[in-house]
């Protein structure tokens, strides 16, 4: 089941060429990265999908995806809500949702010990962790992650993934996720995407079953493929 098509995406800012010719179909729960390097057009993707930004022209159909969710690389919380209030943030506007997390979101990003606590009281890694809750919340269709753990420590960072690929694999979300890190996007994807210029350059399919070993041959191999790529 597709979730997402584009056909002939391009995104032109004064007369240049951001994102150009971007042809993609994504399936219902399909974890896809998107690398390259800065400027390469990746995080304008994004933004296009998300409707933050217009398509200059090229059609985007989201299928059956009827709830886009997304996370940005800061946590964007409210600093005078406790981390069950900024989870919640989207009921006081849609009365399909329910007033409050619940117990097994809470214990899936490791947060009930602090459901009570305010952003000034939370690490950069919970911070980030209630900012994904936030959007697990709304039970969306299709999640979009934009570098959203860039700005962690190393440590920080691989517990977060680990978080991020037990949601995904119990709760089969669709996801795009974008970063500038190739390992990280081998670590996650079933599908990595590299731009450049604007295009897609590399469309590859990842094999390997999760979880993912760094150190071994098939990881390291797909690793220097992929670098190689985005330096050539």
């Amino acid at each position: 089941e597709t979730v997402l098509e584009l056909n002939n995406l391009y995104v032109y800012y004064d007369n240049i060429p951001i994102v150009r010719d971007i042809n993609l179909k994504l399936e219902k729960g399909e974890f896809l990265g998107i690398v390259g390097e800065s400027g390469c057009g990746k995080t304008t993707l994004l933004r296009l999908l998300s409707g933050l930004e217009p398509a200059t022209s090229g059609t985007i159909d989201y299928g059956k995806a009827a709830k886009i969710g997304f996370v940005f690389q800061e946590p964007r919380l409210m600093p005078w809500l406790t981390v069950n209030a900024n989870i919640a943030f989207a009921a006081k506007n849609d009365s399909s949702l329910p007033a409050a997390p619940d117990e097994k979101l809470l214990e899936l990003l490791g947060l009930k010990a602090f459901q009570h606590s305010f952003p000034a009281q939370l690490s950069g890694g919970m911070a980030q962790r209630t900012a994904l809750g936030r959007t697990l919340f709304q039970n969306p269709d299709l999640i979009l992650m934009d570098e959203p753990f860039s700005a962690l420590d190393y440590f920080t960072r691989r517990s977060l993934q680990q978080m991020l690929l037990n949601l995904f694999q119990q709760q089969k979300k669709s996801v795009i996720f974008v970063t500038h890190d190739v390992e990280e996007a081998l670590l996650l994807g079933q599908r990595i995407l590299v731009m450049q210029e604007g295009r897609i350059k590399i469309d590859q399919r990842i094999d390997m079953e999760y979880p993912r070993q760094q150190a071994s041959l098939s990881f390291q191999q797909l690793r220097l493929q992929i670098l190689s790529a985005i330096e050539n």
